[in-house]
C-alpha cells in the first residue's frame, strides 16, 4: 500500500498565503470587502474570504444618533485586525475600515483647505467630540460659536460644515471649528448688507447687548454701536436706564466705516433738536428754574429742559461760600433757580450762575448798614494783621489792627481780642465790587475821630490837653471830647530847649496846630508849626524886616494887641 502524504502546518500556510496574494501581502492592517451573511442580535455576520466569518456590532454602521441600516447580502468595507482570534474568528472593525478611509478624504480637504461635515456626539473635557464621517475629531468650547454658547444640545446630532485646524494622523489627533465657519460666513453677510446701507437711513434693529457706554443693535446681521451719548439729548447716566436686551428700536445710521465694517447709530437724531433757538429761549440775565443732574469738583450741571443742561461753575455758587465743594452748597435732584451767564448754541453750552439768582449780600449790607453804622458780630479769625468778624447777612468785614484801640500799637491791640469773641465796630467802608467791609473799634471809643475823619481839619488851630507826657512827645486831647492825637518831640517847640517833654504836665492846656493824620486817621498837632503859623501872621499884620523894626519889636506889638483884644 502505497504511503498517503498529508499536508503539514507549513504546506497550509503556503497555501493560505497563495490565496490571500503571497507572503508579504497579508489580510491583517488592511481594508477589505466582505458580505453581511447575517444578523445576529445586535452583530453583523461578515464573510470576507477567510476560513472563518467575523461579527461586527450594528452601532458600527450608524451614524451617531441613528440606527444602523444594513441587510443579509449587503457589501461593506471592514478593516482585519486579525485573521483569527483564540475562537478561531476573524477580527473585523466596520469603524476602522471608516476611519481609515476618513482619514485618506480629510488629509485631501485638509490640504485644499475645505469643509468637512461632521457631527457632534460628545462631551469632553475643554470641548467636544465630532464625529467626521469615522474620525472623531476635537472641538475646543471657545470654536463652538462666535459668542459662548451655554447650552450645546441643540447643535448635537445635526450634520453641519467644520473647519479643519489641525490634524496629526500618527498621533490620530483632528482639531476642527465651527466658529470659523460661522465668521466667513457672517463676513460674507455683513458685507452685502453694509453695502446696502447709507448714512443718514433710519432703520429698525433689535437691542442685542448693552454696555455701560453703549448699547449694540442687530441691524439682521451686522451690529452697529448705539453710543450713550447718542441715546437721547437728556443726560442718560446707563444705557439700561432707556433700552433693554430685546427691544426693536429705530435707529439712524449716523456713520460707516466699510473698511472696519463698523456702524454708528443714533437715537436722539430722530427727535426734534432742543438746542434749536436756545438763546431766544435763555437770554442772558434770564432767570431760570432747573433740576441739578451731576456735582462735579469744578461745579453743578442743572438741567433747564430735557436735553439742555448748564453749568454752574464752583465760583458762581456762592456769594459767601468760598474754596468748597459744589456738594456742599447744592444736592443732585435739587431744584434751584439760577441765572444765565453765557449762553454759546453752537457749542452747546450754557453758563450759569447760582449766587446771580440771589441778592448779593455785600450790596444788602452796604444798603443796610451805611458807612458810620455801628454793628456787632463775632471774631471769626484773628490775623497778623486784623480781626475778620461775622456780620449780618452771612458776610465777614475786617478791622485792622490800627483800627482796634487807641494809644497801643497795633501788636499789643491784636493780643487784647481772641476767636469766637463778640465785638462792637462801626463800618468804616464797604466795597460792593471787591467784596470788602472795613470797620474800626476804636472810632467807638471816646476821644475817637469819627468814621470820616472830621472832628479836627489839617491846619487847625485847637486847644489841647495833655493825657501823657512821654520820652518821645506828648498824647493830647482836642477840646474836651475831640480827638486824641500826639506831639512829636521835635514839634514841642522851636527852640531846642523847648523840646522837652518833661516840661509839660498832664492837664495842661495849650493851642497846637493839626499838622496831618496817621494811617489809623489819629491826628498830629505841633506847637512849633503853630509858633511859625503866628508870626507868620504877626509880620504880615504888623511889619516887615524892610521897614526897619526888628522881629521882637513886632511880636510885642502883636502880642500887646492880643492882650488888649
Amino acid at each position: 500500500m502505497a504511503d498517503t502524504a498529508f499536508p503539514t502546518r507549513d504546506d497550509f500556510a503556503a497555501l493560505l498565503n497563495e490565496k490571500l496574494g503571497g507572503e508579504d501581502e497579508g489580510f491583517e492592517g488592511k481594508v477589505v470587502t466582505g458580505k453581511v451573511t447575517g444578523i445576529e442580535n445586535d452583530l453583523a455576520v461578515i464573510d470576507v474570504g477567510l476560513k472563518s466569518e467575523g461579527r461586527v456590532p450594528l452601532r458600527e454602521f450608524a451614524q451617531p444618533g441613528q440606527k444602523a441600516e444594513i441587510e443579509v447580502g449587503d457589501e461593506v468595507e471592514v478593516y482585519v485586525d486579525r485573521v483569527e482570534n483564540a475562537n478561531g474568528e476573524a477580527m473585523l472593525s466596520r469603524e476602522r475600515a471608516r476611519r481609515e478611509a476618513a482619514w485618506d478624504k480629510l488629509e485631501k480637504e485638509y490640504e485644499a483647505d475645505s469643509r468637512v461635515e461632521g457631527v457632534i456626539f460628545g462631551r469632553v473635557k475643554g470641548g467636544f467630540t465630532v464625529d467626521l464621517g469615522g474620525a472623531v475629531a476635537f472641538l475646543p468650547g471657545s470654536q463652538v460659536d462666535i459668542r459662548p454658547v451655554r447650552d450645546v444640545t441643540p447643535l448635537m446630532d445635526i450634520p453641519q460644515p467644520f473647519q479643519i485646524l489641525k490634524m496629526d494622523r500618527r498621533r490620530g489627533n483632528i482639531v476642527v471649528s465651527r466658529r470659523a465657519i460661522l465668521e466667513e460666513t457672517r463676513a460674507e453677510q455683513r458685507s452685502d448688507l453694509i453695502q446696502s446701507l447709507t448714512e443718514g437711513q433710519v432703520i429698525e434693529g433689535v437691542v442685542k447687548n448693552i454696555t455701560d457706554y453703549g448699547a449694540f443693535v442687530d441691524l439682521g446681521g451686522i451690529d452697529g454701536l448705539l453710543h450713550v451719548t447718542d441715546i437721547s439729548y437728556k443726560r442718560v447716566g446707563h444705557p439700561s436706564e432707556v433700552l433693554n436686551i430685546g427691544d426693536k428700536q429705530k435707529v439712524q445710521i449716523i456713520r460707516i466705516n466699510r473698511e472696519t465694517q463698523r456702524i454708528s447709530l443714533g437715537m436722539k437724531q430722530l427727535e426734534a433738536d432742543p438746542w434749536e433757538g436756545a438763546v431766544a429761549k435763555y437770554p442772558v440775565d434770564g432767570t431760570f428754574t432747573g433740576r441739578v443732574t451731576n456735582i462735579t469738583e469744578y461745579g453743578a450741571f442743572v438741567e433747564l429742559e430735557p436735553g439742555i443742561e448748564g453749568l454752574v461753575h464752583v465760583s458762581e455758587m456762592s456769594w459767601t461760600k468760598k474754596n468748597v465743594h459744589p456738594g456742599k452748597i447744592v444736592s443732585t435732584s435739587q431744584e434751584v433757580e439760577v441765572k444765565v451767564l453765557e449762553v454759546d448754541e453752537e457749542k452747546r453750552r450754557i453758563s450759569l450762575g447760582l449766587k446771580q439768582a440771589q441778592e448779593n449780600p455785600w450790596h444788602e449790607f452796604a444798603e443796610k448798614f451805611p458807612v458810620g453804622t455801628e454793628v456787632e458780630g463775632e471774631v471769626k479769625n484773628s490775623t497778623e494783621f486784623g480781626l475778620f468778624v461775622g456780620l449780618p447777612g452771612d458776610v465777614d468785614g475786617m478791622v485792622h489792627m490800627s483800627d482796634i484801640a487807641w494809644g497801643v500799637s497795633g501788636e499789643e491791640a491784636l493780643a487784647l481780642h481772641h476767636k469766637g469773641e463778640t465785638v462792637k465796630a462801626v463800618v468804616l467802608d464797604v466795597d460792593v465790587e471787591k467784596e470788602r467791609i472795613s470797620l474800626g473799634m476804636k472810632q467807638l471809643e471816646r476821644g475817637g475821630v469819627t468814621a470820616s475823619g472830621s472832628g479836627v481839619n489839617k491846619g487847625e488851630v485847637v486847644t489841647v490837653n495833655v493825657l501823657d507826657v512821654r520820652d518821645g512827645g506828648l498824647e493830647v486831647q482836642a477840646g474836651e471830647d475831640g480827638p486824641i492825637g500826639f506831639i512829636r518831640r521835635s514839634d514841642l517847640g522851636r527852640d531846642r530847649d523847648e523840646q522837652r517833654p518833661e516840661r509839660f504836665q498832664v492837664g495842661q492846656k495849650f493851642d497846637a496846630m493839626v499838622t496831618g493824620f496817621d494811617r489809623s486817621k489819629k491826628p498830629n498837632f505841633s506847637i512849633k508849626a503853630y509858633q511859625i503859623n503866628e508870626e507868620k501872621q504877626a509880620v504880615k499884620d504888623y511889619g516887615s524886616s524892610d521897614s526897619g523894626a526888628s522881629l521882637g519889636d513886632i511880636l510885642g506889638e502883636a502880642l500887646k494887641q492880643k492882650d488888649e483884644k
